[in-house]
């Protein structure tokens, strides 16, 4: 931008879409502006801001440090490469762009952005020159003027044209956002969606946060097994980005596509707790319902029951006889329990090998204050698989309390859904018994049709045993009751990648990473579908970016051998076999890929007796394709109880 030009603009176009930098307001014109297809979108703060800095650099990239100076001051804490992957993908929702053909804004190998599209500036008036002025030196980062007045435009409009102008904009706007609600309203009228908000601490002590989270959690469950054909919850995941976060109900709404919003706060007095509720609906802001609820802290989980009994009678669902029957029945559990459950939840979710073993010391402690606990000995089973799996403890020994610990919660609550998807994945991972992990997978949706956690794990149960359809379905499925959580995107990615759908696995793998660069199995999948492109060049800087070593290691002998610089590939196979011998699968893959069938098979048996988890995706894992023709390759599928 010209540092000598002082005339402001208000508006600026690019593509189809028009942006008033001063009110944050981006509009389609639509392909032919004459026509009244205008539709309105407010952006929220974040986005609007990183739009306005891409829109200025005209081309130019933007770096993700430059962004994270903008939108957030030096003092503030804040999960800055999570917010600002959030706040791109809801800036591409906006645009109707694609992260992987994009239109307008484009990724720049997790550097920056930069806008793509064309853009020309509108003429506007003193007035607004003056505000967005006085906005610009508002935000960090953003230097000089925001555009240029075009030679020859006047500098004052007529009173009375500036009013017939606004006029005219306020109707044809003011109509299109009409039609838009009421054409939405009537294609979601189906299905009523709810996303619950974030629990806000109001106890004044920020070591509660993780009741607050608990709680949340805990309402999203509750509320998730209610008329799932009639009610979809968003999941936990998408809902804890609005955390400490002071949006616009409305923009939320587009966000994650709800009509409603559960709002929660929380506060503490003694052994009593305050948890004020309050059901408001979206298109109009209009608050439905409202109530304050005060407990002892043993009686917690009363407080969820009449929670969702309350959200269903105003949105006017009605309960099956079991779910009146269930709410009626009271939850008693021990409050230093469910505390410590609580704990050891989030622990758990922090994804860190300390905090896991945090987190097992935590369910165990829940499980000894309250034996009857089931929600707190599936935890316990999830540590101990996880612990398993990564070989913090002995493999047989950490497999065996994983599954006495899941058993005993199926004893005592037969209808818990976290119980079931916990015990089919130590039937499929463990026991290579498809046909009862199978049965446990889609006994967990069946009890709780919302949980995405449930829908992932038979998602991926279907596409083990190669029943894609049902798979992609499933997977598609938990993308919309949790669609900003980065797994369910690389959970149908997986999908795709295994359907020989390299195309959109790439694209949704892209997306998961825009999410979180932090998904452990994001580059994983990204450098495999790259090696199988045809573009191995692109998957080296991807396996850079892979934290399990042994993964890395394999993955460096595949984009090798397949660029065709064997004494390297030679070299990282040899240091996968030196310092990783018991991934065995992983060993077994690069000798696939390569050709050696022998020594893939022995692999593949040397993983069998290691009862690697790996060996779940022998019947579907394109990197097996050279064996699949060989006798012994159905052998294996055999020992290893795949169906025929």
């Amino acid at each position: 931008m010209n540092e000598e030009s002082t005339n402001l603009v208000e508006r600026v176009r690019f593509g189809t879409f028009e942006l008033n930098v001063r009110t944050g307001e981006l509009v389609s014109i639509g392909t032919e502006p004459v026509e009244p297809e205008s539709a309105k979108v407010l952006l929220r703060e974040q986005p609007f801001r990183i739009l306005r800095i891409l829109v200025e650099r005209k081309g130019q990239m933007v770096t993700r440090q430059e962004i994270r100076q903008i939108l957030w001051p030096n003092d503030t804490f804040v999960d800055y490469e999570r917010s600002i992957n959030v706040a791109m993908a809801i800036l591409r929702k906006a645009l109707a762009d694609d992260a992987d053909h994009p239109k307008y804004i484009e990724t720049l190998a997790r550097r920056g952005y930069r806008l793509i599209a064309p853009v020309e500036w509108q003429q506007s008036s003193i007035a607004a020159q003056d505000t967005l002025g006085s906005l610009a030196e508002t935000l960090p980062g953003i230097e000089g003027p925001m555009g240029e007045r075009e030679p020859g435009t006047p500098k004052h409009w007529g009173k009375a044209a500036v009013v017939a102008v606004c006029a005219v904009i306020l109707v044809v706007a003011g109509y299109m956002t009409w039609r838009h609600f009421r054409t939405t309203a009537r294609a979601r009228s189906e299905k009523i969606m709810l996303a619950v908000l974030p629990f806000e601490n109001l106890t004044g002590d920020p070591n509660k946060d993780y009741l607050a989270d608990g709680l949340t959690e805990e309402t999203i469950s509750e509320l998730g097994r209610l008329k799932p054909e009639q009610l979809g919850v968003i999941a936990r995941t998408s809902v804890m980005g609005y955390k400490h976060k002071d949006t616009r109900l409305d923009q939320i709404g587009r966000d994650l596509s709800v009509q409603y919003v559960l709002e929660n706060s929380l506060r503490e007095s003694g052994n009593h707790i305050r948890l004020t509720s309050q059901l408001i609906q979206v298109k109009d802001q209009t608050h439905l319902w409202s109530q304050d609820y005060d407990y002892p802290a043993k009686d917690i989980l009363t407080i969820e029951d009449d929670v969702a009994k309350a959200v269903a009678r105003e949105i006017q669902l009605r309960l099956t006889s079991r779910q009146q029957a269930e709410f009626e029945q009271p939850h008693r559990v021990n409050p230093e329990a469910f505390d410590a459950y609580l704990q050891g939840y989030y622990f758990f979710e922090r994804n860190t090998d300390k905090d896991t073993e945090m987190a097992g010391k935590y369910y165990e402690r829940a499980t000894q204050l309250d034996p009857s606990y089931a929600l707190a000995w599936v935890g316990l089973s999830r540590v101990r698989k996880w612990q398993a799996m990564t070989r913090r403890i002995p493999t047989e020994e950490g497999n065996r309390l994983a599954r006495e610990a899941v058993e005993r919660a199926l004893a005592l609550n037969p209808n818990l859904a976290a119980a079931h998807t916990q015990m089919g994945r130590i039937k499929q991972q463990v026991d290579f018994d498809w046909a009862g992990a199978d049965a446990s997978h889609r006994r967990a949706v069946e009890v709780e049709p919302g949980n995405p956690e449930a829908v992932r794990g038979a998602a991926s149960s279907a596409a083990m045993l190669g029943r894609f359809d049902e798979a992609l379905r499933l997977n598609r499925r938990a993308v919309d009751l949790d669609p900003l959580n980065a797994g369910s995107w690389e959970s149908l990615a997986e999908t795709e990648f295994f359907m020989g759908q390299l195309n959109q696995a790439a694209g949704d793998c892209k997306k998961a990473l825009e999410l979180s660069p932090d998904v452990w199995n994001g580059p994983i999948m990204l450098s495999r579908i790259y090696v199988l492109q045809g573009r191995a060049q692109d998957a080296l800087p991807e396996i850079e970016l892979v934290r399990y070593d042994p993964s890395r290691a394999s993955l460096y002998a595949i984009a090798y051998y397949a660029l065709g610089r064997k004494r390297e590939s030679d070299a990282a196979l040899s240091e996968l076999i030196a310092n990783f011998p018991q991934n065995a699968y992983q060993i077994a893959e690069v000798y696939a890929f390569r050709n050696q069938s022998d020594k893939a098979f022995e692999w593949l048996d040397r993983a069998y007796d290691q009862r690697n988890a790996g060996l779940i995706v022998t019947k579907v894992d394109p990197l097996l394709k050279s064996l699949r023709h060989a006798p012994r390759y159905a052998a294996l599928l055999k020992k290893l109880n795949f169906p025929t």
